[in-house]
């Protein structure tokens, strides 16, 4: 399976997906530590990719969806966007409300 393949078919089964450098138990940036923290929050199960292990992930993630920065938070298939964004997401409750949505949608 090629690369973008393995991206796509990560995004589309997890309801909630990070691509970050580090975990979220021991991230390995402040961007990164802050958008895991913002996702730890919902109290929703969430998956993970450490880029930092996956050089072929590494190097083509930022073509996937043409956003060039990690981390990259994905919510039902569609990227959400980066730390900035997720955070502001977080504070005006959208965060929440499409995590919650994605993984009922998920379970039914």
């Amino acid at each position: 399976m090629d690369v973008l393949e393995r991206i796509k078919e990560q995004v589309e089964s997890n309801p909630i997906v990070i691509y970050m450098k580090g975990t979220p138990q021991i991230p390995q940036c402040g961007f990164s530590s802050r958008t895991a923290e913002a996702l730890k929050s919902l109290n929703l199960e969430f998956a993970y990719v450490n880029v930092l292990t996956d050089p072929e992930i590494f190097q083509n993630l930022p073509r996937y969806a043409d956003w060039p920065t990690f981390p990259q938070v994905y919510i039902d298939g569609e990227l959400i966007g980066g730390c900035d964004i997720t955070l502001e997401m977080k504070d005006s409750g959208d965060l929440e409300k499409m995590a919650q949505e994605a993984v009922a949608k998920k379970a039914s």
